[in-house]
């Protein structure tokens, strides 16, 4: 019964802490210079009525109040958030103290913490609280999130790149300004299919993220490492003071630059304790080694296939494989080397491989003595060394016709096998040959003929010569026929996809974002439908072409959801080449 009382009493004191109202005030800075503006934030996680803000006495206000809210589900929870925002100017230096906010929430008061803001002389560059570039960078924050701070050298740690936006602003566009060099990594980027939204909290505030950008990275040094940061250019919407005649703010647009920031890593070097001798300097978690061979038993002089192979998640492509060892009888060629590895958040996944090709050159058994192939095991944290099983070569006769060597009690000799008596049966041994015909070739039709044939070529030569240089001259011509080449080039494989709604619209788009790659030199990130439209412009594309161009990926947007049939499919590829051809000829 005790229990029982214990257990509900801590889950009437997890609900009410759960169910509890949070009512604060937040200052966008705790010093200022009298010439300065902050931004003072009063946030609540109910949503309540009668809000009534502070006097601001000491202050005068130049913006607000805005209201922001956030209501979303995360995980299966509730979060919301309401936000009243004021921008204020200094009246006086000293210590101001801004007063009590009040809010009512299902019946009950709360108020908020007073808040004490230091006012300094004049600054020589104040930062205006009601700034758009204030407001901007207060609101949009890029964030390396690295999974493991302290690593061991070659074990795998994730970069992922996050930019966090305030519900206060939007983003409507961005693009890189400078990518992090890894130059003491081995460094692999995570292909990502699409971006997509999500909500999130930056700092305890509600916000939205997007990943942008996921890499796996192998240390290949010990010590302190710098991450470079990933630096972005962003066209950010901020709400502006002007309205319209509906009570709806003006947004003025920002070009913001935010970078992510160094990161620094302690890469922590392998133990020399318990190090065997032969490491190469695999690392990694569940390793499994193997030496296996495709037959045991053949003939002399038959060769045979023997794999060295290491399966498993690690540093996969950074280490050597032991080397196949076999007795001198047998003649051994170089490896051939194969991987089959993915790479995901976790690392490096998958298997590599050495075969050998092995000749056998003498009747007997060989054995292919064990291998042995060490690695450090990270969930261990130790060396383990895995030990392959022996293999045993039956060898028999060599074929005949063939030479073996026998060993005996008197020592090896060399006998030669019994040749077939018809060994050398591909052999023809009738030539079937002709006399030659005793009647001169020189002055005969078949000499003539050989002998006025070139010089009839002289004419046809220069009449494709002139052809040539006339359709060399031909700068429309050319281009026409390029452009429609071009065209029919990156636009092959959604014709091969024609009736298959799914497979020709994604080939579609494909083909036209690979086209204003290879034509534009943009990446996917960059080709918002605003920034293609002025792309083209400024080339010289006509409007028009543009308007085409973009109503074609529209259609490949709604063809995803809207039922289209043949007709419609072989409208829009006639439509896609004549659109492709057009900007090449214009551009």
């Amino acid at each position: 019964m005790k229990n029982k009382i214990l257990i509900f009493i801590f889950f009437m004191v997890s609900a009410i802490a759960g169910a509890q109202v949070q009512f604060e005030a937040k200052a966008s800075k705790k010093k200022l210079g009298v010439n300065e503006r902050l931004r003072v934030d009063f946030t609540m996680n109910q949503d309540g009525d009668n809000f009534n803000p502070p006097s601001f006495s000491d202050f005068t206000v130049v913006g607000g109040p805005n209201q922001a809210v956030s209501n979303s589900w995360i995980n299966g929870k509730r979060s919301y958030s309401k936000t009243y925002s004021y921008f204020l100017a200094p009246k006086k230096r000293g210590k101001l103290a801004i007063g009590q906010a009040e809010i009512t929430i299902e019946g009950d008061v709360y108020k908020t913490t007073p808040l004490e803001i230091e006012v300094t002389a004049a600054v020589d560059e104040p930062t205006d609280g009601n700034n758009s570039e204030y407001v901007a960078s207060e609101n949009l924050h890029l964030v390396a999130e690295i999974s493991n701070s302290n690593p061991y050298l070659n074990e795998a740690i994730t970069v992922v790149y996050k930019l966090y936006v305030s519900p206060r602003i939007n983003v409507s566009d961005w693009r890189q300004l400078d990518n992090p060099k890894f130059s003491d990594f081995w460094s692999q980027n995570i292909d990502m299919q699409r971006l997509q939204v999500e909500n999130g909290e930056y700092e305890g505030e509600p916000y939205r993220y997007v990943v942008l950008r996921k890499t796996v990275l192998y240390p290949q040094k010990t010590g302190k490492l710098n991450i470079e940061p990933l630096t972005l250019s962003v066209s950010v919407e901020v709400p502006g003071d002007r309205r319209d005649i509906f009570g709806n703010r003006f947004y003025e647009t920002v070009d913001k630059v935010v970078a992510a920031g160094n990161r620094t890593i302690n890469v922590k070097p392998l133990p020399q304790e318990g190090k065997p001798e032969g490491f190469t300097g695999a690392v990694g978690k569940n390793l499994r080694f193997s030496v296996t061979a495709d037959k045991t038993n053949l003939n002399a002089t038959e060769s045979l296939q023997a794999k060295v192979e290491v399966r498993g998640e690690g540093n996969l492509k950074l280490f050597d494989l032991p080397p196949l060892t076999v007795p001198a009888s047998m003649e051994k060629y170089e490896p051939e080397y194969a991987e089959d590895v993915n790479t995901n958040l976790g690392g490096m996944r998958g298997n590599i491989s050495n075969t050998y090709t092995l000749v056998p050159q003498q009747k007997g058994k060989y054995p292919i003595p064990a291998l042995s192939f060490s690695y450090f095991d990270l969930n261990a944290e130790s060396y383990k060394t895995l030990t392959s099983n022996e293999i045993l070569i039956d060898v028999n006769a060599a074929p005949a016709g063939q030479a073996t060597t026998t060993s005996g009690s008197t020592g090896g000799t060399v006998r030669q096998a019994p040749a077939v008596t018809n060994q050398f049966r591909y052999i023809k041994l009738n030539a079937a040959l002709r006399p030659i015909d005793e009647k001169p070739f020189l002055g005969s039709p078949l000499f003539w003929s050989l002998f006025v044939l070139p010089l009839l070529f002289i004419p046809l030569a220069i009449f494709f010569g002139k052809r040539r240089e006339a359709m060399a001259g031909d700068v429309r011509g050319n281009r026409i026929r390029k452009a429609d080449k071009l065209a029919r080039k990156y636009l092959s494989e959604a014709k091969r996809n024609l009736g298959d709604k799914t497979k020709f619209y994604d080939s579609l788009e494909r083909a036209l974002h690979n086209y204003l790659k290879a034509k534009l030199h943009i990446q996917t990130s960059e080709m918002s439908k605003e920034h293609i439209r002025e792309l083209l412009l400024g080339r010289g594309v006509t409007e028009a072409t543009v308007d085409q161009f973009l109503e074609l990926l529209k259609s490949c947007e709604f063809a995803r959801y809207t039922p289209a049939s043949n007709v419609a499919m072989q409208q829009d590829y006639d439509k896609a080449v004549h659109v492709i051809s057009e900007i090449d000829k214009q551009v």
